[in-house]
C-alpha cells in the first residue's frame, strides 16, 4: 500500500469546479494584486477568526516581517521565541536586526515554555512571538498575563494552525496580531504563496495595509518605509473557496488523529497530547518515536511517506552562531529533534491507510 504524507490533487479534484470560475473571475476583471477577491476573502477569513481586522499579505513569513515593522521592532530590541519552530519565526526578527531570544518549549505540547520566558526578559525585549505548533495554540493565558507586567507586545506565530482555539477563543486573536500561512501544504492552503494578519487593533490594521504596499498612503505619498507584501488576487479567491471547507477538512484531521491515538495505544512511540481547553486542528500528527530514523526508514521501505518536522532547533543553527548558544541550552527542544515525526493525516487520507501505517509502526516496535 502506498501512503502519502499529503495529497493535493485529492483535494483539488473535489473542489475544481468551485475553483476554476473563482479564477477565471479574476482574470476577466485582471484586478489580480490585492482587488475585490482579496478584500472579500479578508471580510470572510475575519468573521471565520472571529477578529475586527484582517489583512492578506504575500506570505507567512512576510506576515510575521509586517507585524515586527508596525511595532517598530528596532536593531538592538531582543524578542523572545521558541528554537523548535520553522526558521520563518526567529529569521524575520533577524532581518529587522534584532536580536531572537531563545526560550525552551514543553515537554508535552512542543510549544514554548511559559515558565521559562519572564527569566530572559531584560530591558531591550520588545515582544514575544508564541508559535501554535502543528495545529495547537500555545499557553496564551500566562504568555499574556507575562507581556502585560512587563509592557510586551505579543505576535501569535499562527502560521500552522488556523481554526485551532484555546478555551473558546481563535488563533491570532490573543496578541496583538496574528499571522497566517496560507502555503500550499497548510489545512487553508493557497495556490502558491499566501499569508495573513489579524488584530483586533484598527490602527494597528490600518499601518500594516500602509506598509505591505511600500508604505504610501494616499498612492505616491509615503508616510513610512514598507515594502510589497500584497496578496495576489488569485490567490484571494482560491483561498475564499477553500475558506467554506475548512471546517469540514479541519474535523476529518481531528477524527484521523482519534484513530491514530486508538491504533497506537501501548506503543512506545508517544502520540501527540491535547492541552486542557485546545481544540487542535492537526496541521501535523506528530509523534515522539523512539529509534525514530529507523522507523522512518522502515516506514519508507513499506511504502509510508513521513516528515521531520524539524531536525534541529533553530538555536545552533549556523546563521544563529553569533548569538552563542551551544548544544544543552535548550534540552526539550533538541530531545524533540530527535524523536519527533509526523505521519499523513491530510483529510482525503483512508481508515485503511490509517490502519496500515499505525500496524507498521506497531510491527516495528515489535520487530525491533
Amino acid at each position: 500500500m502506498n501512503v502519502p504524507l499529503l495529497d493535493l490533487k485529492q483535494q483539488y479534484q473535489q473542489i475544481k469546479d468551485e475553483i476554476l470560475p473563482a479564477i477565471s473571475a479574476v482574470c476577466e476583471s485582471q484586478m489580480l494584486c490585492l482587488g475585490p477577491a482579496v478584500a472579500e476573502f479578508e471580510k470572510t477569513v475575519a468573521d471565520y477568526c472571529g477578529c475586527k481586522c484582517a489583512i492578506g499579505v504575500s506570505s507567512g513569513s512576510d506576515a510575521l516581517l509586517i507585524s515586527l515593522m508596525a511595532i517598530d521592532i528596532q536593531p538592538g530590541d531582543e524578542v523572545i521565541t521558541t528554537p523548535f519552530t520553522f526558521f520563518a519565526t526567529a529569521g524575520a526578527v533577524a532581518r529587522l536586526g534584532a536580536k531572537p531570544v531563545f526560550v525552551d518549549i514543553e515537554l508535552d505540547f512542543y510549544n514554548i515554555d511559559p515558565a521559562k520566558i519572564e527569566e530572559k526578559i531584560t530591558k531591550k525585549t520588545k515582544a514575544i512571538i508564541p508559535v501554535h505548533l502543528y495545529g495547537q495554540v500555545a499557553q496564551m493565558k500566562p504568555i499574556m498575563q507575562i507581556a502585560k507586567k512587563h509592557n510586551l507586545f505579543v505576535i501569535e506565530d499562527a502560521c500552522q494552525s488556523i481554526g485551532a482555539s484555546q478555551d473558546g477563543i481563535q488563533a491570532g486573536n490573543f496578541g496583538n496580531t496574528g499571522c497566517f500561512s496560507f502555503y500550499p501544504t497548510k489545512n487553508l492552503g493557497a495556490f502558491g504563496d499566501g499569508g495573513l494578519v489579524t488584530t483586533n487593533d484598527e490602527k494597528l490594521a490600518e499601518k500594516i495595509r500602509t506598509l505591505r504596499d511600500h508604505g504610501q498612503n494616499p498612492r505616491y505619498y509615503y508616510n513610512m518605509i514598507g515594502g510589497n507584501f500584497r496578496l495576489d488576487g488569485i490567490q484571494g479567491a482560491v483561498l475564499n473557496v477553500k475558506l467554506n471547507h475548512l471546517n469540514k477538512w479541519n474535523e476529518k484531521r481531528r477524527q484521523n488523529a482519534a484513530l491514530y491515538d486508538s491504533l497506537l495505544t501501548g506503543c512506545p512511540a508517544k502520540t501527540p497530547k491535547v492541552a486542557e481547553g485546545n481544540k487542535h486542528i492537526y496541521h501535523q500528527y506528530t509523534i515522539a518515536a523512539p529509534k525514530r530514523d529507523q522507523l522512518q526508514k522502515f516506514l519508507a521501505d513499506n511504502g509510508i511517506s513521513s516528515a521531520i518536522f524539524y531536525p534541529k532547533p533553530l538555536h545552533i543553527q549556523q546563521c544563529f552562531s553569533d548569538l552563542g548558544y551551544k548544544d544543552g541550552d535548550m534540552p526539550i527542544a533538541e530531545k524533540a529533534c530527535e524523536e519527533v515525526l509526523s505521519l499523513p493525516i491530510f483529510p482525503e487520507l483512508t481508515e485503511e491507510q490509517i490502519k496500515y501505517t499505525a500496524a507498521k509502526i506497531c510491527e516495528f516496535y515489535r520487530c525491533g
